[in-house]
């Protein structure tokens, strides 16, 4: 189960200091949603189920050879995004830069334990507004 809030942000904290993946994701699939994603030199192929903020996920490995394979497949934009990963008490901030004709969108993501620990999340000070239950902002619908 992923349970995930995500945010536009205000200002971006200095990112010279943090982890981060290079990704290039697509969708093969909307309803249900199947991605595929290549994260630095791993792949993966991912199923999600139904939801906004908390949902089914399921990754499985993949190698370069499928990933390639199904990414002439794709349905829509291929993403390319730089990932972030930022301490903020026992989360991890993740911060998805994107790049190409999705750029300058910022969208913050933090993922949870539980509906009940994310319902009391106080986001820091950099972070604008809640967009998860806005549909828009997921990146199946990004790659339209």
């Amino acid at each position: 189960m992923e349970i995930e809030l995500k945010f536009t942000v205000k200002e971006l904290p200095d990112l010279d200091s943090y982890s981060y993946h290079k990704i290039e994701q697509a969708y093969i699939n909307r309803k249900p949603t199947l991605r595929i994603r290549k994260q630095d030199d791993e792949y993966y192929f991912t199923y999600k189920g139904e939801g906004l903020m908390a949902r089914e996920e399921y990754n499985l490995p993949l190698n370069e050879e499928s990933y390639n394979h199904l990414r002439q497949k794709a349905d829509g934009k291929i993403i390319t995004k730089t990932r972030y990963l930022i301490p903020y008490d026992k989360y991890t901030i993740e911060l998805d830069v994107f790049e190409g004709d999705l750029a300058p969108l910022i969208i913050a993501e933090v993922e949870f334990e539980s509906v009940k620990e994310a319902e009391v999340f106080i986001p820091p000070e950099w972070f604008d507004k809640d967009v998860t239950a806005d549909p828009k902002y997921q990146n199946s619908n990004l790659s339209k």
